[in-house]
């Protein structure tokens, strides 16, 4: 079952991604912001989303970090002939033996899981019967700018000033690339939306309080730096519509039923099986 959302949860995740941005090279390894997301979508078991937007920056930077340390420890393990040597080969054996079985679950799972339907009635009681979960909150859509000084947060935003519309994102989106210490800078500072509760008080206080299409007048500052930040847009607290939530409770209930199914499954299989146990 956990095989299964980890599965559609990725698959999702990497659909959206256009393109991925190099964050690090490492002797001329690429370490790109898909592989930090992937290993995060890893290590939370799909729930990455599910974080605050502010602990989800704290973890891309640290994941960031154990790539690079992990790609530089895999360097010296090759020049030292690890690879290449008795130990290495068998350890990898084993390991591949139990990766060809893990997949082979692993897609079985799958097509039993692809093999559920629900139908449209279902679909609906479900979202009469829950419309709380639904409720989505005032939530708004921000990039920023973090740095370590004052000063420079000051002067990010003199060279921001008289900017607007259009000329005033473009510009913004360049400064976070080359200016921000953020893991967000070379997404242009995208934070993407966000609700009440996810970001620190002094940072959420701010972007709460500004128009769509203006920047911060001065620096904020929170305990990781100073912010300059950027307000795309803003979303009234709202319920969702029935078509937006329609995907989400089709993996839902989807999810129920294969439960039921995959025990049932089980059962079959060991009603049918020789299985002994040793004292």
């Amino acid at each position: 079952m956990k095989a299964v959302m980890k599965i559609a949860t990725a698959a999702i995740l990497t659909s959206t991604l256009s393109f991925a941005a190099t964050l690090a090279t490492v002797n001329g390894t690429k370490i790109t912001d898909e592989d930090v997301t992937n290993a995060l979508m890893q290590a939370t078991q799909g729930r990455l989303a599910q974080l605050p937007a502010q602990k989800q920056e704290q973890l891309r930077k640290q994941f960031l970090d154990e790539l690079v340390a992990k790609e530089l420890i895999y360097n010296d393990a090759k020049k030292e002939g690890i690879t290449n040597s008795k130990e290495y080969k068998e350890q990898l054996d084993k390991i591949i033996a139990n990766i060809k079985k893990d997949l082979a679950i692993k897609i079985w799972q799958k097509k039993v899981f692809d093999g559920i339907k629900i139908s449209d009635k279902e679909l609906k009681n479900y979202y009469n019967q829950n419309k709380q979960e639904f409720m989505q909150k005032e939530s708004v859509h921000a990039r920023h700018i973090l740095v370590k000084t004052e000063k420079e947060a000051k002067d990010i935003i003199n060279q921001l000033k008289g900017l607007k519309g259009a000329a005033l994102q473009n510009k913004f989106i360049e400064l976070a690339k080359t200016k921000s210490t953020g893991p967000s800078g070379p997404r242009g500072g995208d934070l993407g939306y966000f609700g009440k509760g996810q970001m620190v008080p002094e940072f959420e206080k701010a972007a709460f309080s500004m128009k769509p299409g203006t920047i911060t007048k001065q620096p904020i500052k929170t305990q990781f730096g100073y912010h300059v930040i950027y307000v795309e847009d803003k979303k009234p607290a709202t319920t969702r519509s029935f078509d937006e939530v329609k995907p989400y409770i089709e993996q839902r209930l989807k999810m129920e039923k294969f439960k039921q199914v995959m025990q049932d499954k089980l059962s079959s299989l060991k009603n049918k099986a020789k299985i002994s146990y040793s004292k």
